[in-house]
């Protein structure tokens, strides 16, 4: 009987650890989701007017640009493309060194 009890006991113990991980698992999916939405209405937005941000093709490099203020906003990585390509690359690492 004493097995049987603990065989009942760990079963019901295996079974709300696998409700406990599936809440778990569709909170942090609907977190990220949430998270993944703030994120690109930030990222289309321009930071200077508000307006929605249309990207542009700039010495082969696609960065954004706000129609409204002309404002040209750079991702991680995009200035160091551009001067490259453009030849500053010296310059520019110069002053942020």
């Amino acid at each position: 009987m004493a097995d049987e009890k603990d065989r009942l006991g760990e079963k019901l113990h295996q079974k709300e650890k696998a409700e406990e991980d599936r809440y778990f698992a569709e909170r942090d999916r609907e977190l990220l989701a949430r998270l993944r939405n703030r994120r690109d209405a930030e990222k289309l937005s321009c930071p200077r007017c508000g307006q929605g941000l249309a990207p542009v093709v700039y010495q082969g490099v696609t960065v954004d640009q706000c129609p409204v203020c002309q404002g040209v906003w750079l991702d991680a990585g995009e200035l160091e493309q551009v001067t490259q390509k453009a030849g500053l690359l010296g310059g520019f690492a110069k002053l942020f060194k």
